[in-house]
């Protein structure tokens, strides 16, 4: 199948900008060579690849084209770059990230990875537990997931395990765990959860009682406001222990069933693609999650 370079740039950029008029900006072109240029790949293809929404939303058919622009992209860039004609920062490369690896470790990754190799990124926020949709759909080039089966066209390689400890203030856990996580202590205290996707404050819950307890919740969707959720009594929570251990330390925070740990192995899947950015960004992900994980 024929599909110019020039034409899956286009839709590279269509799906970056969001709308065909911010691709036409960016590439410098008009909006109608824009459209005639994904009409010339629809042709050829013969499905629709783009749903005409603001913004954009890429069908089945134009994922694997989206995959495919990209990595045609991130080809392009390594070559000029290992000519000395342009920069490994060409392009932005995406990248999936649970929101806990993002509030700690993964952030000093990304940014030795920004000095060491010059790219740009870009990271989507997901969780990890859903994470490789977006490698499935070429919206992403590598992912911090808890996935360990690989995704098509993916490599993966295990990052290390990330453990949580159910913790609450000293006065939440006094008011409602005088004697210990009961059940009906554990029923009637407020838990607070991440979003509707988060599972662990269910898992602890199931390690303590195999019997249903629904307590009431709060929904805090991010991490850094989540930790301060708890810290402040708004009712207990699972955090990664990267994350409370100063605060266990400090006494600001005390385990509810302490040494009671949830773990969660991570990996890393990226597209199985030579590229001399794609290679360095995992090794060092892969380091700096050995030394912070185990």
């Amino acid at each position: 199948m024929d599909l110019p370079i020039e034409h899956l740039a286009t839709f590279a950029a269509i799906v970056e900008q969001g709308s065909f008029e911010g691709a036409a900006r960016q590439l410098h072109i008009t909006p109608s060579a824009v459209s005639q240029r994904v009409r010339a790949m629809e042709q050829r293809i013969g499905a629709v690849l783009l749903r005409r929404s603001r913004p954009v939303e890429v069908t089945e058919a134009g994922t694997a084209v989206l995959r495919a622009a990209r990595q045609v992209e991130r080809i392009a860039g390594d070559l000029a770059a290992e000519l000395g004609q342009g920069s490994t920062g060409g392009s932005l490369i995406p990248i999936v990230v649970n929101a806990d690896s993002l509030a700690t470790w993964f952030v000093p990754a990304l940014a030795r990875a920004a000095r060491e190799t010059g790219a740009r990124f870009e990271v989507i926020r997901a969780d990890e537990t859903l994470s490789t949709d977006h490698l499935r759909r070429g919206a992403a080039m590598a992912a911090v997931t808890a996935t360990r089966e690989p995704v098509p066209g993916c490599t993966v390689a295990r990052l290390g395990v990330d453990r949580y400890r159910a913790v609450a203030s000293p006065a939440f856990a006094a008011q409602h765990f005088p004697d210990g996580p009961g059940v009906e202590a554990l029923r009637g205290a407020t838990m607070i959860e991440f979003d509707r996707h988060d599972i662990f404050q269910q898992r602890f819950l199931r390690r303590i009682s195999r019997s249903g307890i629904v307590p009431p919740r709060h929904y805090v969707p991010s991490s850094s406001e989540f930790a301060l959720a708890v810290e402040l009594g708004m009712g207990w929570g699972m955090l990664p222990a990267l994350q409370c251990a100063d605060a266990l330390a400090e006494g600001r925070l005390v385990e509810v069933s302490p040494g009671t740990v949830i773990e969660l192995p991570l990996y890393w899947q990226r597209w199985n693609l030579s590229s001399p950015v794609l290679d360095a960004l995992s090794a060092i992900v892969a380091e700096e999650a050995g030394a912070a994980l185990g």
